[in-house]
């Protein structure tokens, strides 16, 4: 099969069918069964994907995805699993959020852009190995020829690519709290500055007249002071010298 062109999509063609196989038979899970898949080791990136989370065709039209939500909320809510309420709530949380999220054209974009990257990345490395194969004189038919080992491939990038943006999504999150926090400490201690001041300004014009009084009476206290430590200089009395 070549590379890219109607090979590629007739590869692709050919997982979308393997999904669709593999969502009709899950698609009979049982309660339990849905709720372990849901809260899986490692379901916090594995649920990133809302197709993977309820288990449909991403060329699926909303009344499909409308019809799917029903079924799969139906199976893990707490409400019908009274025996195991608390990871219920957690299992429902994600089949609504993966719905909630492909109802929005914009996140349902995005999230289609990231499988297709996952499959365009695939079928690159596919293409690449073949080259090589080509350049040693080997026959140019690679493992992921194998439409299950496609599928699997596809899966396995789509899923790093989901991840790798979570990442990013959080590194950024997390360096956008600290320059808030580092801002709203600005700000704290520039107002914190300015009460200072303010309170600075208040008390001093409410001391002003104190001061200038105690002024006052410190100079008057002075002048008078001075006038008491005040002495006048008397002119020398002349000694008349006696004549003989």
């Amino acid at each position: 099969m070549a590379a890219g062109g109607s090979g590629g999509d007739e590869a692709f063609q050919t997982f979308y069918t393997e999904v669709k196989q593999i969502e009709k038979r899950d698609s009979v899970l049982t309660s339990k069964q849905q709720i372990d898949r849901l809260l899986r080791p490692g379901a916090s990136y594995f649920n990133l994907n809302p197709f993977e989370v309820l288990q449909i065709d991403p060329e699926a039209t909303d009344e499909e995805l409308k019809k799917r939500f029903r079924q799969l909320s139906i199976l893990v809510h707490p409400d019908k699993n009274q025996d195991d309420v608390d990871r219920a709530q957690l299992a429902f949380e994600a089949v609504d959020k993966a719905y909630k999220m492909l109802l929005e054209p914009e996140h349902k974009k995005k999230a289609l852009d990231v499988i297709h990257a996952g499959k365009e990345y695939v079928e690159h490395t596919m293409s690449q190995k073949r080259k090589q194969l080509k350049k040693d004189g080997k026959p140019t038919v690679v493992e992921e020829d194998d439409p299950e080992v496609f599928r699997q491939a596809v899966y396995k990038q789509t899923m790093k690519l989901f991840a790798e943006l979570e990442i990013k999504r959080k590194e950024r999150e997390t360096k956008e709290m600290h320059e808030r926090k580092r801002q709203r400490e600005e700000e704290i201690e520039t107002q914190e500055r300015a009460k200072r001041e303010r309170e600075w300004q208040k008390n001093f014009e409410e001391t002003r007249d104190g001061r200038v009084d105690s002024w006052r009476s410190f100079q008057s206290k002075g002048k008078t002071k001075k006038e008491k430590n005040r002495t006048f200089l008397k002119p020398p009395k002349v000694k008349m010298e006696q004549r003989e």
